[in-house]
């Protein structure tokens, strides 16, 4: 997460996304200013709503899917992907040596110039090992990029400590936390991920695993946007629990200190719990007993960014929730309608959002700089019925938000960014169908 000004706030300051910049650097000024107001010019308005929201993702989870990359040191045995049993390449982090496997994948071009990448995985790491998510890009003059760091990250926090790399300006793109964006207007026209997994050497029994890996690649609109049409969804509310972060004020400095920093973890840990797939509690028999929904303060610690000083890493939190309830990624969506299929097939979405007094009626909080909730439903009329985790207790989460209004404090201040968690029972709608998943 990055601050828009030239200081970044406190982490007391910080809600989980504070200030991200969403599209290009070219493009970030005009994303800091206030959403249009309803007196802009009609054609102006007009020419908004048909800028097309592009939005690719893709995902390699399969043996067949790995294959399609480069393997050095890694295989593909019993559904993951590992390190082989003497691989040649070492590394030294952190003052301590590694073996190092890699998968590279192919180059993908999602057919218009991508602006921003965020990338997701579902890997496990015991003991002292973890794994590098890098991206490089190609522009249309077919110059390549550097590899940029998007993420180093460990299920556990015993050995090495999950970090964001934020900057890396050198050439093409910049790192904004977990949000690769190009640093020119026309954008990139292909990409291409590399995962490095490492373990301490001769390590075999703690040795990281990669079950899937994949990325969001977008290209969206800035400024106000027209309110879509009630789809599918209408009617349907999710049995979802309600968890409040703010009964979390105070705990755990070190993990962001509960509170309003807390709204990705609590998002995400409603979800899992909606799918029964909460962490053992054996995991987090640290939380002193007291703590309401220990679970939370768990994935609070399970999510932190030492970097970026928050659990609002976006893909920290999938790679938190993936190995829990069976997969989960970050995607960006195109409007509620998309949320609505999912929604009707039994997935509640986490969305991210931000807003200004009087743009959201109804929340908790008079405004955010950037807040997670869980889309939980739709009523008749379309309106979003939604968790909201800036409730003082469990009695206010569930809440109904105007369709407009969360429209507007959503796609344009993330782009549409949610995270999606599944589990066997709940397959997605075909992503034949669909390019958000």
């Amino acid at each position: 997460m990055t601050y828009r000004g030239a200081v970044r706030p406190s982490p007391a300051d910080l809600s989980d996304r504070l200030l991200r910049p969403l599209l290009t650097v070219g493009l970030a000024a005009a994303l800091a200013a206030p959403l249009a107001p309803a007196s802009a010019e009609p054609h102006e308005r007009a020419q908004r709503a048909a800028e097309p929201r592009r939005i690719a993702h893709t995902q390699w989870e399969s043996g067949n899917d790995f294959r399609t990359g480069t393997m050095a040191g890694t295989l593909f045995v019993k559904g993951s992907l590992g390190v082989v049993k003497a691989p040649s390449a070492r590394r030294t982090y952190a003052g301590r040596a590694y073996e190092l496997g890699r998968w590279t994948s192919p180059w993908v071009a999602p057919r218009f110039g991508l602006t921003e990448l965020i990338a997701s995985w579902d890997a496990t790491t015991p003991g002292d090992s973890w794994i590098e998510v890098e991206v490089r890009g190609k522009d249309a003059a077919g110059a390549t990029s550097s590899y940029d760091v998007l993420g180093r990250w460990t299920s556990g926090d015993g050995f090495t400590r999950r970090r964001s790399v934020s900057g890396q300006t050198d050439d093409l793109g910049a790192v904004s936390v977990d949000t690769w964006r190009s640093t020119a207007a026309a954008g990139l026209t292909s990409w291409q991920l590399r995962v490095s997994l490492m373990r301490r050497p001769g390590a075999r029994t703690a040795s990281p695993t990669l079950d899937a890996v994949g990325a969001m690649a977008s290209r969206v609109p800035s400024g106000s946007v027209a309110t879509s049409r009630p789809g599918v969804a209408r009617g349907i509310v999710l049995d979802v629990p309600r968890y409040s972060q703010m009964i979390h004020q105070g705990h755990y400095p070190q993990w962001g200190n509960g509170g309003e920093a807390w709204c990705s973890p609590t998002s995400t840990s409603m979800v899992l719990g909606y799918y029964d797939a909460l962490p053992d509690p054996a995991t987090y028999t640290y939380v002193p007993q007291g703590h309401v929904n220990p679970w939370v303060d768990h994935a609070a610690r399970m999510t932190y960014d030492a970097s970026y000083e928050g659990a609002g890493n976006w893909p920290f939190n999938t790679a938190y929730a993936a190995p829990l309830a069976g997969s989960a990624f970050v995607t960006r969506l195109r409007s509620l309608r998309e949320a609505e299929q999912l929604v009707k097939v039994g997935i509640p979405v986490i969305a991210s959002i931000a807003f200004d007094r009087g743009q959201l009626s109804g929340a908790p909080i008079s405004s955010s700089n950037g807040h997670l909730l869980v889309i939980v439903g739709f009523t008749e009329a379309g309106d979003v019925v939604v968790n909201d985790p800036a409730a003082a207790s469990r009695a206010g989460v569930r809440r109904t938000y105007d369709r407009g209004q969360f429209e507007n404090v959503w796609l344009p201040r993330s782009g549409g960014t949610v995270y999606v968690i599944t589990d066997d029972a709940h397959p997605l709608p075909s992503p034949d169908d669909y390019t958000s998943w």
